[in-house]
């Protein structure tokens, strides 16, 4: 039986590669516990709606829901249609008023007055006010968003009104501007404002600046625009960005409906190169459509996971239109704001404006020592599947060498994204790979094994040292999730400005290189046979005969591994069930961390079934399959680090906390299995 040799000086480059890893999670680490306060945000309009449905004082209605934990109060731009309803303009289509002039039903003499002079136009909306402020606020709005051009005043008597060249149900709902009159409210009751202002048709400077200068003297938590582009978009970025330096705003970028990136607005990610990652915090909201078939409890838990495993830092809830059986709809409303605050306060969360994270890229030379020892691990792995490679040590230094200088130079010189993804990809692939291969090869010339061959060993004694492996095994693959953090952390990682792709890929490539490295060392067709190379077993076995019942078990493993990868990933190919989303509240209750159901219930407890069966010298065919399934546990380990805006620590408690539990449930198969075994042995 031939032995693989590990190449010291390639362990003393991952070595150096892991420690460098390290420094840069420590100092990732330590930027994202400084980013910790959350603004918790609701519409103005939802909780002015929401006071009119119940008969109940605005003011008051404010003050409670202050009080139950809302930080922020989102503010739009005003319509036509709302200063309108509200009784503070009003607007009138031309043909309207021509229409009851004939129709003997228009009673008004300034309108009556006006068509008989002929100074109404049918095609065109006419506006006065019900106050002057009212009046003078919406008329140099008008200017400000449709230019003297489109707009003009002229008096009726003693009346002046202003003549708009629109189409009547457009221009109604046409955004105008904030009113400064809800900016009043919001600010005297005691909350910051998030606004959501719209960009102008032709956006100059000069309204950019007044759409800032009307937000001056307000207390601004953030601003995130509204609408499927930035204030100034495409081609005045630079003044808002300016404007935003000079007040030193937030600026709010809307996570997409996936919950992956971003609702893509167009100059936005220009707008955040020129304010800077610092300057930047995301926000999510619930989609209109699937709150409402949300319990409470449920809607609750998803906001406590969101900023917990997204960082995500603006909260907008939307209210629910419909109340809880006993409770009033304001009671509802207060119950899942006050339930979402408490619950994610006790995540460690604070409330206020919006934390951001600090504008962090880690040093070049740590991370050009990383993807070098990426390079390491690559040539170690190629060693371990091939006897040729395994025996020329010179040609693995050498090969090492020119990968590590292939790979390092573009990150010294500040470039390399692409080698990082590369890298990232390859720790998430090798690194479970290598820690299960090493503990084959510690099964198969260990002390351990020797001495398992000439005494009699217990079942208690096999959980034991399958256990104690699969801890091992595990802090091994984790070296992999050190290095893939390393290869990627920085600030644009955190915020989803750049994501880990192949994701997918990595859940399948892992098992294919434990695969290659079995059957390098194991002869799963013919044990008697030694030093079968892993081709000619794979040709044996397309060789093989099967029957219709292994033909049909082979489809089922193909089937579930297929809704296994379908499954994976940062959204999710298919839905969740309604027993997997109670069990995955059971763990979310019992752990930091939630584990992934494919460790906890299948990898880990596979690894040790795995051991089990090599220490119980049970049919190498047996021991593969279990090893395979045993390395998709590993491989997830990893795997959940490539969410890189899910906090290092986050994601570390994870891998730990499906550790001992799936361990548990291996023991416990393991334990079944022998019992059932002696009993059919004594029958």
């Amino acid at each position: 039986m031939k032995k693989f040799f590990y190449n010291k000086i390639l362990l003393l480059a991952i070595a150096v590669g892991l420690i460098a890893a390290l420094v840069i999670a420590g100092q990732r680490h330590a930027v994202e516990i400084h980013n910790k306060q959350v603004d918790m945000a609701m519409d103005f309009d939802s909780l002015k709606n929401l006071s009119e449905r119940e008969g109940l004082d605005f003011q008051e209605v404010l003050r409670k829901f202050k009080a139950a934990g809302i930080t922020s109060l989102a503010i739009y731009d005003t319509t036509f249609e709302k200063l309108t309803r509200a009784g503070k303009v009003i607007a009138i289509y031309g043909a309207d008023i021509i229409t009851d002039y004939h129709g003997g039903s228009l009673n008004s003499q300034l309108w009556r007055q006006a068509v008989e002079i002929g100074a109404i136009d049918a095609t065109r909306v006419y506006i006065v006010g019900r106050t002057l402020e009212s009046y003078n606020a919406a008329k140099k709005d008008l200017f400000l968003r449709y230019g003297e051009d489109r707009v003009k005043s002229f008096a009726i008597g003693d009346i002046e009104v202003l003549e708009v060249k629109a189409q009547f149900g457009a221009f109604m709902s046409a955004p105008l501007g904030f009113d400064t009159e809800e900016l009043d409210i919001a600010k005297k009751a005691g909350f910051t404002i998030l606004a959501r202002p719209k960009n102008f048709y032709q956006c100059t400077p000069e309204q950019i600046k007044a759409v800032f200068e009307k937000l001056d003297g307000y207390p601004i938590s953030e601003i995130v625009f509204d609408g499927p582009e930035i204030l100034g978009a495409p081609n005045h970025i630079d003044i808002t960005a300016e404007e935003f330096k000079k007040r030193g705003y937030v600026f709010g970028m809307i996570e997409h409906t996936s919950q992956l990136q971003f609702y893509n607005q167009i100059g936005m990610f220009e707008l955040a190169e020129k304010l800077g990652y610092n300057e930047i915090a995301r926000l999510y909201a619930i989609p209109k459509d699937e709150q409402p078939k949300l319990l409470i409890e449920t809607a609750v838990n998803r906001w406590a996971t969101t900023d917990h495993e997204r960082n995500i830092r603006i909260n907008l809830l939307r209210t629910y239109d419909k109340p809880v059986l006993g409770l009033s709809l304001l009671e509802t409303n207060l119950l899942y704001v006050r339930e979402t605050a408490e619950k994610i306060k006790s995540r460690g969360f604070t409330f206020g404006v919006a934390d951001t994270f600090d504008n962090y890229f880690p040093s070049r030379i740590l991370r050009a020592l990383v993807v070098m020892g990426v390079a390491a691990a690559a040539v170690l792995y190629l060693s371990l599947i091939s006897y040729r490679v395994n025996a020329n040590k010179k040609f693995q230094l050498i090969l090492f060498a020119v990968l590590a200088v292939i790979a390092a130079v573009p990150i010294l010189m500040g470039a390399g994204g692409k080698v990082r993804l590369l890298a990232a990809f390859l720790s998430a692939n090798l690194f479970p790979a290598l820690a299960v291969i090493w503990q084959l090869d510690r099964f198969r010339f260990a002390r351990l094994k020797s001495q398992f061959e000439t005494e009699e060993i217990s079942t208690l004694q096999i959980i034991l040292v399958a256990v104690v492996s699969l801890f091992i095994t595990s802090a091994l693959s984790m070296i992999g999730a050190a290095y893939l953090s390393g290869a990627l952390s920085d600030v644009r990682y955190f915020l989803e400005f750049e994501i880990f792709r192949g994701i997918k890929l990595t859940f399948v490539l892992p098992l294919i290189l434990v695969a290659v490295a079995f059957l390098q060392r194991f002869n799963i067709v013919d044990e008697v046979q030694k030093n079968i190379s892993a081709i000619e077993q794979f040709k044996a076995i397309l060789n093989m005969n099967v029957t219709v019942k292994y033909l049909l078990a082979g489809v089922f493993v193909l089937l579930a591994f297929v809704v296994l990868i379908a499954r994976s990933g940062h959204t999710a190919g298919m839905p969740v069930s309604g027993a997997e989303i109670k069990i995955r509240a059971m763990l979310e209750s019992l752990f930091y961390a939630r584990p992934r159901s494919k460790e906890i219930f299948i990898g880990h407890p596979a690894f040790v079934m795995a051991m089990a069966a090599f220490l119980q010298k049970f049919p190498k065919s047996i021991c593969f399959v279990l090893t395979i399934v045993a390395t998709i546990g590993q491989s997830s380990m990893v795997e959940t680090f490539a969410h890189m805006r899910t906090p290092i620590f986050m994601s570390f408690m994870r891998g730990i906390d499906g550790v001992l539990p799936g361990a548990l449930i291996g023991a416990v198969l393991v334990l079944f299995l022998n019992f059932a075994t002696n009993l059919r042995a004594k029958e």
